[in-house]
């Protein structure tokens, strides 16, 4: 049987396994997403001032917090996935999962973005919790800000 993948029309479509599949893909929110604009936007590098290069940012995080700091918690992302990827369909019943984050000194901005992606990324029903886990973090909250 054949039929059209990747519509974004919300329909269900039976296999010959006589499993039911769905597109599960937001088209709304990946449009949302590509209209976008500003630094760090569509995973586009962050222009920096030179009094903005600070080098003990790095050594820090291993990235540079300033501008984590100043990249939406919500910014959007290329789609790099293989081109077939795009039009998948998957089961229409999957199980919900556990998401577990670990984090040892992390950039405070950087785990949030984290969060807010998986959230927005991700149907609810998909999500049972998302649980983070402070590996030992020797600096408080208050200087990963």
């Amino acid at each position: 049987q054949t039929f059209p993948m990747g519509l974004g029309d919300g329909q269900l479509y039976t296999w010959t396994d006589g499993l039911k599949r769905k597109d599960w893909h937001d088209y709304e929110s990946i449009q949302k997403d590509a209209m976008r604009s500003g630094k760090g936007e569509h995973g586009k590098p962050y222009p920096l001032a030179e009094e903005d290069s600070d080098d003990s940012a790095y050594r820090e995080n291993g990235f540079n917090i300033f501008v984590s700091n100043n990249i939406a918690l919500e910014r959007s992302l290329p789609d790099i996935r293989h081109p077939n990827c795009k039009h998948k369909v998957y089961l229409e019943k999957l199980p919900n999962s556990s998401i577990i984050i670990p984090f040892h000194n992390e950039g405070w901005t950087s785990l949030l973005r984290t969060i807010h992606s998986i959230i927005n990324r991700t149907p609810d029903t998909l999500i049972a919790e998302i649980i983070l886990v402070d590996d030992f973090s020797d600096r408080g909250k208050a200087q990963w800000l």
